[in-house]
């Protein structure tokens, strides 16, 4: 006989929650594999075994009804994106817009992010005090985005704008997700009007998009679309990983030096960071069929946000969940990229671009010190806004 699913109230998008939600986590896992939340109509998985399971069925917890938790992003981004898709279309969009992110595509900008990142390093550390949340961490994702993706001069300098919006917008209606909508709808305008093949670098990742629709394989509407897909999702989870580190860093002395001892941790530490602290804190599907999740049954035709901000600090899954620690030999599991079809396609990308400004750190700098930290506020993202920090 399947459980019945505890159904509370609780604001999960409150402004007070998103900066410090983990105690709320906490919560939400003791309650069982599932919770119903009446304010939004919306299940909720919160565990690393069910989170990983649902990712792991995109034939009933499907991607094409929107992964937002509102109707309006989530209609707007129905055509074009592979993040919306299933099945064949998705893996068909996938592949198309992967091709320049696969490792071997990629190996061929090693030399140049690394460059990039000693040059950025370089110039911050000899100052002794910086900035880590734009300085550091919006060095190389906007330095390489921008240059490969080929986007017009015109509007570009708005791609943190938009990126941030993006992501805000996935939330709940609520009154700060409802203000990013109308930032939203001008990055949404741009690539409609701004993103056709005469206005785009020649050989760049867009105009390799608008390649793709004149062989047929996707709409010229399409091109333009999964343009967005290059912009936003490569610009601040890469950021917000970054900026996360560098606190981790800072509040563990101790973790940084055995990363500064031994180089080739860096792989393993940016998994670890990217456990404890997620950068997307959470995504949702929808159900097309009922689906009994370790022992409670969600209906089909209804809504479950996959929280990997929790799945990553769970005591089922890990040892000593809340301990940042870049030796533990199962950091590799973590969840903030996603799992399955559709984890994320940038993430060798982000890989990248983190191991050279770390490597490039660590023969720079053997202590960090914070001196002002403030976390941004948005509905999916978490990370800093402002990190002040000396180096020694």
């Amino acid at each position: 006989m399947a459980q019945a699913i505890p159904s509370i109230e609780l604001d999960l998008y409150a402004d007070a929650q998103l900066l410090d939600p983990f105690e709320t986590y906490r919560k939400l896992r003791n309650l069982g594999p599932l919770a119903y939340l009446e304010n939004l109509g919306m299940y909720v998985a919160a565990r690393y075994r069910d989170v990983k399971e649902i990712l792991a069925r995109p034939d009933v917890f499907i991607s094409g009804n929107g992964v937002m938790m509102n109707d309006i992003v989530n209609d707007s981004f129905k055509d074009g994106i592979g993040l919306c898709k299933d099945g064949d279309e998705h893996r068909r969009i996938r592949r198309i817009e992967g091709r320049p992110l696969t490792p071997r595509a990629l190996r061929a900008l090693r030399d140049t992010i690394a460059a990039e990142a000693e040059t950025v390093v370089e110039d911050l550390t000899g100052r002794g005090r910086f900035d880590a949340a734009t300085e550091l961490a919006q060095y190389l994702p906007l330095r390489i985005v921008s240059t490969l993706v080929g986007l017009p001069e015109e509007g570009r300098e708005r791609m943190l704008d938009w990126a941030a919006a993006n992501f805000d917008s996935f939330g709940p209606l609520t009154e700060r997700s409802r203000g990013a909508l109308g930032v939203f709808q001008e990055m949404y305008d741009y690539a409609m009007k701004h993103c056709g093949p005469e206005k785009l670098k020649p050989g760049s990742w867009a105009a390799m998009l608008h390649e793709a629709a004149e062989d047929g394989e996707i709409s010229e509407n399409d091109a333009r679309l999964m343009t967005l897909s290059y912009v936003a999702p490569s610009l601040d989870t890469t950021i917000f990983a970054t900026s996360n580190a560098v606190w981790l860093f800072a509040n563990h002395p101790e973790q940084w030096d055995a990363v500064r001892a031994n180089p080739a941790l860096i792989p393993n530490a940016i998994n670890e960071a990217i456990r404890i602290e997620s950068p997307i804190q959470g995504f949702s599907r929808y159900t097309v069929a009922d689906f009994d999740l370790d022992g409670m049954t969600i209906p089909a035709h209804s809504r479950v946000i996959i929280l990997f901000g929790s799945a990553n600090r769970d005591e089922r899954h890990w040892g000593n969940p809340e301990e940042f620690d870049v030796r533990r030999p199962n950091a590799g599991d973590q969840l903030g990229f996603g799992h399955g079809e559709h984890l994320c396609p940038g993430n060798n990308l982000a890989r990248m671009e983190m191991a050279a400004l770390f490597q490039a750190l660590g023969g720079r700098v053997s202590r960090w010190e914070k001196i002002v930290a403030e976390r941004v506020l948005n509905s999916t993202l978490r990370g800093f806004q402002k990190l002040e920090v000396s180096v020694h």
